[in-house]
């Protein structure tokens, strides 16, 4: 599950704390939901609650906000049959905002992948072979990983 940290956090931490835990989630969170939005700008707060794995108050909580900082605009089809016809649309700065939650997401993702496969090596050093006693199918994410591992691509 996915944490919603999506208020003003911000605004209350002074600069030296904005790269917590709780900052980067929060910035995690705001990537993954205009990732969606940007996808699938006619969907439901629901559905994207669901897969985000947040509570759909949660998700209200996170989309004003986006919408407070001028990220996000909603509008709303009057002429549709479902009372729920919202779509989210980025806004120019809400795309430009993306770009940059997207080039900081992928940086972490990056260090977070290094210090795993740092991680993998040193116990793979102590002996731990994975496929040890077992057999990886070909094809699987985990034969995947350990070719990776293992120096191949």
């Amino acid at each position: 599950m996915l944490p919603s940290y999506c208020g003003s956090l911000h605004k209350h931490l002074p600069n030296s704390q904005m790269t917590s835990r709780r900052s980067r989630l929060q910035e995690d969170t705001y990537f993954r939901v205009l990732r969606i939005l940007q996808d699938r700008p006619d969907v439901t707060q629901r559905e994207i609650a669901q897969l985000l794995g947040v509570s759909t108050s949660g998700l209200n909580y996170c989309l004003n906000a986006l919408i407070d900082k001028g990220w996000v605009k909603v509008h709303n089809f009057s002429e549709s049959k479902n009372k729920f016809g919202y779509v989210y649309l980025l806004t120019p700065r809400g795309i430009a905002e993306k770009a940059a939650l997207t080039g900081r997401f992928l940086q972490r993702k990056l260090l977070e992948y290094e210090a795993m496969r740092a991680e993998i090596e040193s116990l793979r050093g102590e002996g731990g072979d994975v496929n040890a006693g077992s057999q990886v199918p070909a094809g699987t994410e985990v034969s995947r990983v350990n070719n990776i591992v293992a120096g191949g691509v």
